[in-house]
């Protein structure tokens, strides 16, 4: 049976998917399915989009950071907009978490303000953040 529960995806999920061999790739790519099957309700924001382009379009693959954001836009089925208030809230996350980086404590602000439990992600350091449970894609499903 699918989860219809909201999974909040963050950058470097696509990223690992689309690129080189690395112990991540493959089960990055069975998430992506999953999603595009169906079987997992997934969102991201904009800022995932943005992080995406800046990463690829930093290494010179321009073309490339186009790319592998419009794959992403086209399997996630929402993208959320990152507001005032979504900001307003990064702002106290950062505060309380000094190990999270700006682009984290973001993410961070939009998911309790959206009431999204979960993200899918490599980085360890999201598990600081009470009431949010990152999922590794390793360990997935």
């Amino acid at each position: 049976m699918p989860n219809r529960e909201r999974h909040f995806v963050d950058a470097n999920i696509p990223m690992y998917a689309a690129g080189a061999n690395h112990p991540l790739k493959e089960p990055c790519v069975l998430l992506l399915e999953a999603i595009v099957g169906g079987k997992l309700a997934a969102v991201t924001d904009v800022k995932v989009l943005q992080e995406i382009l800046h990463r690829y379009t930093s290494l010179g693959y321009r073309a490339k950071a186009v790319e592998v954001a419009e794959l992403f836009m086209a399997v996630i089925p929402e993208i959320l907009p990152v507001n005032q208030r979504d900001f307003l809230r990064a702002l106290q996350v950062h505060q309380q978490h000094p190990g999270l980086q700006a682009r984290d404590s973001l993410h961070a602000g939009v998911m309790y303000n959206h009431g999204l439990r979960y993200i899918f992600s490599a980085d360890r350091h999201l598990d600081l953040l009470p009431g949010i449970t990152r999922i590794d894609p390793a360990d997935w499903p």
